[in-house]
């Protein structure tokens, strides 16, 4: 007799399932490491970045530094030759002054001295007036002649351009006569080389 085991024969063999295979460290997904391995080196580039700015602000600060602990070595020389440099423009303003003083005295000075020269007998002046280069003098006399001996006296002179009398006119009374008269011309001064040429203004009153 022939048994036959339906039990058994209803079973079907269970067949095992392969177990994937787990990469990564630790058994961990190779996927996380990745993420974490990108956001340390993220990490670290930014600290690197900031580092390298962080040291060139602090280059740039001791620069900084350095160039304003300069600056304030040699702020008081600075000042000090700001303050030379005015003080040599005033004093080469007042140089100026006396200078220019100086000539326009010795024009007066030396006219003075020319005219002093050339007065004759029985004249005198009253005032003399210099502006610029133009001479103006004015004056009384006894006769005609002594003003003629006048005007031929200045024309003598160097510096002197031809005089011209104006306005010679008679006055006084019956007892006392003379003659007023005025007489101009142009004074071509000589001065040492270099000294600038002023114009000057002065009045000499006779007796």
């Amino acid at each position: 007799m022939i048994k036959i085991n339906l039990l058994s024969e209803g079973r079907r063999p269970v067949v095992a399932r392969k177990a994937k295979p787990k990469l990564g460290l630790g058994g961990q997904d190779i996927g996380n490491v990745l993420l974490v391995g990108g956001l340390i080196l993220g990490v670290v580039a930014v600290g690197l970045w900031w580092f390298m700015l962080n040291s060139q602000l602090k280059d740039i600060q001791g620069k900084v530094r350095s160039a304003q602990n300069e600056y304030d070595q040699l702020a008081h020389i600075i000042k000090e030759v700001e303050e030379y440099k005015a003080k040599q423009a005033d004093l080469e303003a007042k140089v100026n002054v006396i200078k220019q003083l100086k000539s326009a005295q010795a024009g007066p000075v030396q006219i003075m001295d020319q005219v002093s020269r050339a007065l004759p007998d029985l004249l005198w002046l009253d005032s003399m007036t210099v502006t610029g280069q133009s001479v103006d003098l004015r004056g009384r006399a006894f006769n005609t002649n002594a003003v003629a001996s006048f005007i031929e006296n200045l024309d003598k002179v160097p510096e002197f351009d031809e005089p011209y009398a104006r306005n010679i006119r008679k006055a006084g009374s019956a007892d006392s006569t003379h003659y007023t008269f005025q007489i101009t011309f142009n004074f071509r001064p000589i001065k040492p080389e270099g000294e600038g040429e002023g114009e000057g203004q002065a009045t000499a009153v006779g007796p």
